[in-house]
């Protein structure tokens, strides 16, 4: 078994062990996405050593260690086809981490696992318990939150949970949606569907935006058929391949454009009707949220872009903050989100 120091961390990243040591002594010069990559690493094969190094000469003070977990299965999380958010969000939960002198231990926990004795969880059991607080990334079963709430001081990132003693930092969904369609409907288009994908937790972030899809259209008075709503209730949930066909078909009965509750999500979209002989966007337009770099394949897209590095450094700015005022008010941080024009966004096609 190779052994565990940071020469290995660097082979495994392709980086140099200078590098990596500079990310464990905060060196000004290094990349954000870099460190947080290296912490992750670190933390995923146990090697230890996450402390900041100082030359201070002043008193030292007991150092706080955050944990993170991304709740995602190994397979979605690697990904090698769309850029990571979590990348960027681990960027700006490091960056805050060190300025207040804390240490982050970043672990991936199984979505299908419902209570903290599942082996997703009690592997990690020794770590949390020295952890002063914790981060999540992504969704998380309400079963795990109740039984974690109670035990540390939580923060959300990038996902609101309907439950009481959670902070959460977010984007505000419902500006982001709007002017996606407001975008979509100065191109001419008022016949548009809304089109998301099932996933293992319920994401509330999908719901949300959906909210804010309906509310846009209601006050825009563009009235919207439940057979243009994809994989929301009460539609009938369908797989992926299912769903883009069925997106193929309303295109073909008359939807000019596609809100999509994700990039990802957008992207399978486009590369699937292109497939069936739709293309984008001279037959039908598409937009997403998340604002990730576009596969090599496909155009640029419409789309509204998350401050993810934001979020992180937020998110953990408030854990502090939780830390030291353990009880005090639960409260949600909503940053905006801008839209950003795209390659997959034309006029409305005229109809025959």
């Amino acid at each position: 078994m190779a052994e565990i120091n940071q020469q290995l961390i660097a082979e495994r990243l392709q980086i140099s062990r200078a590098t990596v040591s500079r990310c464990f002594t905060n060196h000004p010069g290094i990349n954000p996405v870099t460190r947080a990559r290296v912490f992750q690493v670190a933390a995923e094969i146990g090697y230890a050593h996450l402390e900041m190094r100082t030359t201070s000469t002043k008193k030292k003070v007991a150092k706080m260690t955050f944990g993170v977990l991304i709740c995602s299965d190994e397979e979605e999380y690697y990904r090698t086809d769309y850029q990571n958010p979590s990348e960027q969000i681990l960027a700006g939960v490091t960056e805050c981490s060190h300025l207040n002198g804390a240490s982050v231990e970043v672990h991936l926990v199984d979505p299908k696992a419902r209570r903290l004795a599942d082996p997703s969880y009690f592997k990690i059991e020794k770590l949390r318990r020295r952890w002063n607080g914790l981060l999540l990334v992504y969704p998380f079963p309400d079963s795990v939150l109740d039984q974690l709430s109670p035990l540390i001081p939580l923060v959300s990132l990038v996902e609101q949970f309907d439950h009481t003693g959670i902070d959460c930092v977010d984007v505000d969904h419902y500006k982001g949606i709007s002017a996606a369609v407001e975008h979509l409907t100065e191109r001419g288009h008022k016949k548009i569907g809304f089109f998301t994908r099932r996933y293992q937790v319920e994401a509330s972030w999908s719901f949300r935006r959906y909210a804010a899809f309906m509310e846009k259209m209601v006050r825009l008075r563009l009235p919207v058929s439940s057979k243009d709503i994809i994989n929301v209730f009460p539609a009938r949930e369908r797989n992926e391949e299912e769903s883009i066909d069925y997106a193929a078909e309303r295109t073909r009965a008359g939807v000019t454009a596609w809100v999509c509750a994700a990039d990802h999500q957008a992207y399978d979209l486009v590369r699937g009707l292109r497939a069936r002989g739709i293309s984008v966007p001279e037959m039908v337009s598409v937009t997403g949220f998340d604002g990730i770099e576009a596969p090599a394949d496909c155009p640029e897209l419409a789309t509204i872009q998350i401050p993810f590095r934001e979020i992180g450094a937020t998110g953990t700015q408030r854990l502090v903050e939780r830390i030291k005022k353990r009880f005090g008010s639960t409260q949600h941080v909503l940053i905006d989100c801008p839209f950003k024009p795209g390659a997959t966004v034309g006029p409305a096609p005229k109809l025959k």
